[in-house]
């Protein structure tokens, strides 16, 4: 017996069909995956389920029943909560009032020792290591993510959606995602988990439905799948896994990219960059391999001008003192941030407007002083055609694109600059297998065409496949720079601090 069935769901968005005639099921007990590309209709058919979205035709059946889930408490009723990809907690509150919060259990007057006590004893059934009085501004993502997971458990959801759960977690924060998960399984509840990470769905579900352009196209049993026929289901088409740096080990051209005795200061007034001095060479990749949060987004930062530092940056010999983007672009420098939403896009613009952000002042978009929208109109349509942006419009806004599209139109805009540097801060965090090859792959097309490229990432696998270098970072400070063909056990020593047997002659200069 089936605990949920979704029959034949279709839902529109103007123009564009999310959902398209899909059918959906999850069986008591299990771990259901749903895969797909960012775009797919995977996040429309759970917010469907639980009563964001209307659907415009099929129908829900929970346990045999049809039922109408006409809202979020329709759902919550049906025991069905969800965990959003963009957590809904309250920072400022502490983790039992978050739990709490809306409920009439809590009472009109708390009684924080009873609700602490109850926050405890849940937390401890399901082995959650959470702190009831803890302010969720001060916690990190993965204790966050628990704290979601604990409002649902204690509403009483045995039905449990996790929208994109591990696209913000660190390694160790995943694994004890799905040991948290498989504790739940143990006790019955039924879990429909949404990815693109074809790893999470062979290590930890039990089923897999596989959407592509708003249709379900299959639903199987993981251990009868393999990650290469996954992944052709998902994007409709043979996929390359591998993409790697094949021509590493020969010489390099000139030096692009020269920073000398840098240090950055985090928001918090604190150096976590600390007197850091490298160079990167035409046509090469410099990985920086490291835990989040070492550093790597202040380097980023402060090179590309949006961070205050100390020391110099040269681009082909240029000093560049200032904090200016608009300067480094001049320069030649050219950046992927590592948000696309709050740092790469501007939601509420149009996909052309975002595609000229940073040049809008360049001749190739101007009559004399006014903006052409002839110009612009034509450019945007040539670069959505050579990036596949999708749906190929140029008058959308790019908050409607998925997030793969999104990283597209930044991605677009940063190399049709023809820029000698790039920066590129987690091209490809939170993107499905088909954007992660596309992004890969352009990246290394610039560099054969010459570029430096500085890679930053927490994804060790990939900075091994892409660089000529690794640059392996701890507390702001590299510990050691080593070749990608490194033990990679080895280089997960060193992003603890641990120092490799072969230490560099100029320790953090490279």
């Amino acid at each position: 017996m089936n605990l949920v069935e979704m029959k034949n769901i279709t839902k529109c968005f103007g123009e564009v069909v999310a959902n398209k005639q899909v059918n959906f099921d999850l069986k008591p007990g299990e771990i259901h995956a749903l895969l797909g590309e960012n775009g797919a209709g995977k996040s429309t058919l759970m917010k469907i389920l639980y009563g964001m979205y209307d659907m415009d035709e099929g129908q829900i059946m929970v346990k045999n029943n049809k039922v109408d889930i006409e809202d979020c408490r329709d759902a919550i009723e049906l025991g069905i909560g969800m965990v959003h990809q963009h957590f809904m907690l309250i920072p400022q509150l502490t983790v039992t009032n978050n739990i709490f919060l809306g409920m009439k259990e809590a009472g009109f007057i708390l009684n924080e020792k009873e609700l602490n006590k109850k926050v405890v004893e849940l937390a401890d059934k399901y082995g959650f290591n959470v702190n009831p009085g803890d302010y969720v501004s001060q916690l990190p993502v993965g204790v966050q993510q628990k704290i979601e997971i604990l409002k649902l458990l204690i509403r009483d959801s045995k039905i449990l959606i996790l929208d994109e759960p591990t696209a913000v977690l660190t390694p160790q924060e995943v694994e004890e995602l799905f040991y948290s998960l498989k504790k739940l399984k143990e006790k019955n509840y039924s879990i429909i988990f949404i990815t693109h990470k074809m790893d999470e769905v062979l290590n930890h579900s039990d089923r897999v439905t596989v959407m592509r352009d708003g249709e379900s196209i299959a639903t199987l049993n993981t251990d009868q799948v393999s990650e290469e026929s996954l992944a052709k289901k998902m994007v409709g088409r043979e996929v390359f896994l591998d993409q790697a740096n094949e021509e590493r080990k020969r010489s390099f051209g000139k030096e692009l990219l020269k920073i000398k005795n840098l240090s950055v200061k985090s928001n918090k007034n604190l150096k976590v960059i600390k007197n850091l001095s490298f160079s990167i060479r035409e046509g090469e990749i410099l990985g920086i391999a490291g835990v989040d949060g070492n550093g790597q987004l202040e380097l980023g930062e402060a090179l590309t001008g949006i961070r205050e530092f100390t020391g110099e940056i040269n681009i082909e010999g240029n000093s560049i003192k200032i904090n200016s983007p608009k300067k480094l672009i001049e320069q030649g420098l050219s950046h992927i941030p590592d948000d696309r939403q709050e740092k790469g896009l501007i939601p509420s613009f149009t996909v052309k407007e975002n595609l000229i952000l940073g040049s809008q002042r360049k001749k190739e978009f101007t009559n004399n002083i006014f903006l052409s929208e002839d110009k612009i109109e034509n450019k945007s349509k040539d670069l959505i055609r050579e990036y596949d942006i999708r749906p190929p419009k140029t008058d959308l806004t790019v908050d409607s694109l998925s997030g793969g599209n999104q990283q597209k139109v930044i991605l677009a805009r940063a190399l049709s600059r023809d820029p000698k540097v790039i920066i590129a801060i987690h091209p490809t965090r939170g993107l499905d297998v088909g954007a992660i090859e596309f992004i890969r792959t352009r990246l290394l097309e610039e560099r054969k065409k010459g570029k430096a490229i500085l890679f930053i990432s927490t994804e060790l696998e990939e900075v091994m496949a892409l660089s000529d270098r690794i640059a392996v970072i701890y507390e702001g400070e590299f510990v050691d720079i080593v070749e990608p063909e490194t033990d990679k056990e080895k280089i997960g020593l060193m992003m603890t601090g641990k120092k490799g047997n072969d230490k560099g002659k100029d320790g953090n200069q490279i």
